[in-house]
C-alpha cells in the first residue's frame, strides 16, 4: 500500500485490493416470455483505489470526508452457469462482458472522478471546545419494570448531540426501579446554542441486547452559564411529540447540570495544543520519561461463568491491576498507572488483559480471561499521547479504552 504525505490536511492511501471467493449468488432472468436461473461462481476482483481522507479535523474520527477513486480500470472475473453450463466459455462473450464492466465502472470512478462519502460536517468539526458541561446523575424514580421476573437493572448513557465521541455511562444498579447514582461527568461543549444533552436509561442484561427504559434531551441553551440547575426530567419513549406511546409514564430522572464556559486563556487554540501532556517530575532520568497508562472503560466483556471484570496491565515484568467491578459487562475504572523509564519504550509492548474472578466457594472456574490486547508503544512515544478503543483478542465483541501518555522533563 502506498501512503502519500502532502501539504494539505489530508491522508492519501493507495492499497492494492485482491479478493477471490466462490459465492452462491443466483439470479433469476426473465426475457421474451422465457425464465432462466443463472448462477455466479468463482468471483475475483482486482482493483487499485485511491482513498483520500480529508480534511483532517480535531474531532473523532479525525476526518470529514472519504474520497474514493480508481487509479486504473478494475479487473472483475467470474463464471456464469446456466443449466450446469459455463456461459463464459462461449467464444467472444467473456472478453465482451469484461470490457463492459471495466468501462462502466471506469466511467463512474476512474481518477480524477471520485465517490465522496461525507462523515462529518467540516464547519462543525473544526469548531474548538468552548466549555465544559458538568453533569451529575442523581437518581431515577418510578421506572417501569422491563423484566418479567424481578425488578430491572438500570443504568444511564449520556452524550451531547453533534458529538461523535462515545457515550458516558453510569454504573448498573441491580434490581432497583428507584436507583440512586450520584455520579458526575464532564463533557466537552463546542456549541451551546445548538447542542443538547441526551439522556438514555437502559435495563442491563447479562445476555442479549439491553432494553431501553426511556430517554429525553436537554438543550444547553436553557442553561445559565456557571449556575447549577437541578432538573427532574420525564422519561419518554422517543422525541416524537405525536407518538401516543409517550403518554405512558416511564418514570423520571433527576440530574444537576452546570455549563462552565472556558475563559479566553483556557480555550485550546489548535488541535496540537489540545494534545499536550504534562511534564514528567524533575527526578525523571534525563534520557527517559514516565509512561502513563489510563484504563478508562470496557464494553461488551462477558465471561462464561461470571462477569466481575478487572484489568491487569503488564509492562517489562511489572504488573498493575485495577479494582474489580462486580456483575458488569460495561465496566468503567478510570484508573491511572505510571512506569518510570530510563529510555523511551520504542520497541516495547504493553500487555493489557481483562479478567473476571469470583469468590464463590466450590466454583470450578474462579478466574477466567475475558480478552486481551498487546499495544505497541512506539506510537505514544512519537505522538506523546494516544487515546484509543481496542477490540479485545479472544473476545466476541469486547472492547477496551486505553489512554497512553509519554511524559518527559
Amino acid at each position: 500500500m502506498k501512503v502519500y504525505v502532502t501539504d494539505e490536511k489530508e491522508l492519501i492511501m493507495e492499497p492494492l485490493i485482491k479478493w477471490a471467493g466462490n459465492p452462491n449468488v443466483t439470479v433469476a432472468v426473465q426475457a421474451f416470455g422465457l425464465k432462466a436461473t443463472v448462477q455466479v461462481v468463482d468471483l475475483q476482483v482486482f482493483a487499485l483505489p485511491r482513498i483520500t481522507l480529508k480534511p483532517l479535523v480535531p474531532s473523532f474520527p479525525c476526518f470529514a470526508n472519504i474520497f474514493v477513486s480508481l487509479m486504473e480500470k478494475p479487473h472483475v472475473d467470474f463464471g456464469l452457469k446456466l443449466i450446469g453450463a459455463d456461459l463464459m466459455s462461449i467464444p467472444g462473450l467473456y472478453r465482451f462482458v469484461q470490457e463492459i464492466i471495466k468501462d462502466q465502472v471506469a466511467n463512474m470512478y476512474l481518477w480524477p472522478k471520485t465517490l465522496q462519502v461525507p462523515i462529518l460536517d467540516p464547519a462543525k468539526a473544526f469548531k474548538r471546545p468552548v466549555g465544559i458541561l458538568h453533569v451529575k446523575v442523581v437518581r431515577a424514580m418510578k421506572l417501569r419494570k422491563k423484566d418479567l421476573l424481578g425488578a430491572s437493572d438500570p443504568y444511564v448513557k449520556l452524550k451531547l448531540t453533534e458529538d461523535k465521541l462515545l457515550s458516558k455511562k453510569t454504573t448498573v444498579k441491580h434490581k432497583n426501579l428507584n436507583p440512586e447514582w450520584n455520579e458526575e461527568f464532564d463533557i466537552i461543549v463546542k456549541d451551546p446554542q445548538t447542542q443538547a444533552l441526551e439522556l438514555h436509561v437502559f435495563d442491563w442484561e447479562q445476555v442479549g441486547k439491553h432494553d431501553k427504559m426511556g430517554m429525553n434531551v436537554v438543550p444547553l441553551k436553557e442553561l445559565t452559564p456557571e449556575e447549577p440547575k437541578v432538573m427532574t426530567i420525564e422519561l419518554l419513549k422517543n422525541m416524537d411529540l405525536n407518538d401516543a406511546q409517550n403518554e405512558k409514564s416511564r418514570g423520571q430522572i433527576l440530574v444537576e447540570l452546570t455549563y462552565k464556559p472556558f475563559k479566553e486563556d483556557e480555550i485550546p487554540k489548535t488541535f496540537e495544543e489540545s494534545k499536550t501532556v504534562q511534564k514528567a517530575p524533575e527526578t525523571t532520568p534525563d534520557a527517559g520519561g514516565v509512561l502513563v497508562v489510563i484504563v478508562h472503560e470496557a464494553q461488551d466483556v462477558e465471561g462464561k461463568h461470571h462477569t466481575n471484570p478487572y484489568v491487569r496491565v503488564l509492562f517489562r515484568g511489572e504488573e498493575k491491576k485495577t479494582k474489580h467491578v462486580k456483575k458488569n459487562r460495561d465496566p468503567r475504572w478510570e484508573e491511572e498507572f505510571t512506569f518510570m523509564l530510563d529510555e523511551p519504550p520504542i520497541n516495547d509492548k504493553l500487555h493489557v488483559e481483562v479478567l473476571s474472578s469470583s469468590s464463590r466457594i466450590g466454583l470450578l472456574h474462579p478466574k477466567e480471561t475475558l480478552g486481551y490486547i498487546d499495544i505497541n508503544l512506539s506510537d505514544v512515544v512519537n505522538n506523546r499521547r494516544i487515546n484509543e478503543r481496542y477490540h479485545l483478542i479472544d473476545s466476541k465483541n469486547g472492547r477496551i479504552q486505553i489512554e497512553l501518555q509519554w511524559r518527559t522533563k
